[in-house]
């Protein structure tokens, strides 16, 4: 039989916490139980994979200190990795018995957040410890606190050797109908691998600085588009532009994908085109871009395609008809 015991406080001497796992320790020894004490302080940086360490484990032991209020960030954090990363499958045949000794209020509160989570990852609960510790001389030297230490040690050995069951709880019941976490649906060996990823820092690091990558050179892309968008078809009507005596007028024309309609005033020899919103237009022209490229390339007129429907126009018809004047395409 083996046991993990998985300590979420700080590591401090006078912490009472070591001390009952100390004794819980010897006692399980002696039953012949090989035990592992990780302290997960030791490995802050690379807590995501330690759910990995519960392969060979038949049971484990979450102990922790409360010192000012609840369960400490450290046992939180694994908690984390095992809904994330844990595999669910073993956690639901291994054994849990919870240990939380305080210096303040909140031992029993504490006890009960393990017992719960543990529940809700789907794994087997234990009778567990607490206990409020003012002063740790005093509580060591007491030989029924040690009994009672030593008994819940036998009690472990016991629920695990004997695979005792217990009655359903309602935490499973949450878990099943409201618990919607999105997660994703990866086998232990993948979980495994991406726990690896997530606490390796360089990699990490170097995914970020790739997003980045990826989402600055996106920008310039859209920005590059937004700039042909601000320059498409002036080059071209700058070219084909036939200057008229006596002649004034203001187009604008929309397209269908442009958010901006495309401006153009005529004046005698002056010629004028932008991209953007102006008032007071004698013409109003709407067509898709397709329809425009084709009077670009000569395959229709302006006249043809408000003709055909395929662009619609309002305001004063007569300058609609000096397009093809004043812009000879052919």
């Amino acid at each position: 039989m083996k046991v993990n015991i998985y300590y979420g406080g700080r590591g401090l001497l006078d912490d009472p916490t070591l001390y009952v796992l100390n004794k819980m320790e010897e006692v399980l020894r002696e039953l012949r139980v090989m035990v592992e004490r990780i302290n997960i302080y030791e490995h802050k940086n690379e807590i995501a994979t330690l759910p990995q360490t519960m392969k060979e484990a038949d049971g484990i032991i979450l102990a922790t200190t409360i010192e000012w209020l609840g369960i400490g960030g450290y046992m939180q954090q694994f908690l984390d990795a095992c809904w994330l990363y844990g595999d669910k499958e073993k956690i639901q045949t291994t054994y849990m018995q919870p240990i939380v000794m305080s210096t303040t209020y909140g031992e029993r509160e504490g006890e009960m957040t393990l017992a719960n989570a543990w529940e809700i990852l789907g794994g087997l609960p234990c009778p567990g410890l607490c206990g409020y510790v003012e002063d740790l001389v005093s509580f060591e030297m007491n030989k029924d606190y040690t009994v009672i230490i030593e008994k819940k040690a036998e009690n472990l050995y016991r629920t695990i050797s004997q695979k005792m069951k217990s009655l359903p709880n309602s935490n499973l019941a949450v878990r099943q109908s409201v618990l919607r976490t999105p997660q994703l649906e990866l086998t232990p060996q993948e979980s495994e691998q991406l726990s690896k990823y997530v606490s390796d820092d360089s990699y990490v690091k170097k995914q970020k600085e790739d997003i980045q990558e990826l989402a600055s050179m996106f920008k310039d892309m859209l920005g590059k588009v937004s700039q042909e968008d601000d320059v498409a078809y002036i080059d071209q009507l700058r070219n084909a532009f036939v200057p008229q005596q006596d002649f004034h007028a203001r187009y604008l024309f929309m397209f269908a994908d442009k958010k901006k309609p495309l401006f153009i005033e005529v004046k005698d020899e002056d010629l004028t085109i932008q991209y953007g919103q102006e008032e007071n237009i004698d013409i109003y022209a709407k067509l898709t871009p397709e329809v425009m490229d084709g009077v670009i390339a000569g395959r229709m007129t302006f006249q043809r395609a408000f003709m055909t429907g395929e662009m619609t126009a309002k305001g004063n018809f007569k300058i609609l008809r000096m397009l093809d004047t004043v812009f000879n395409f052919a």
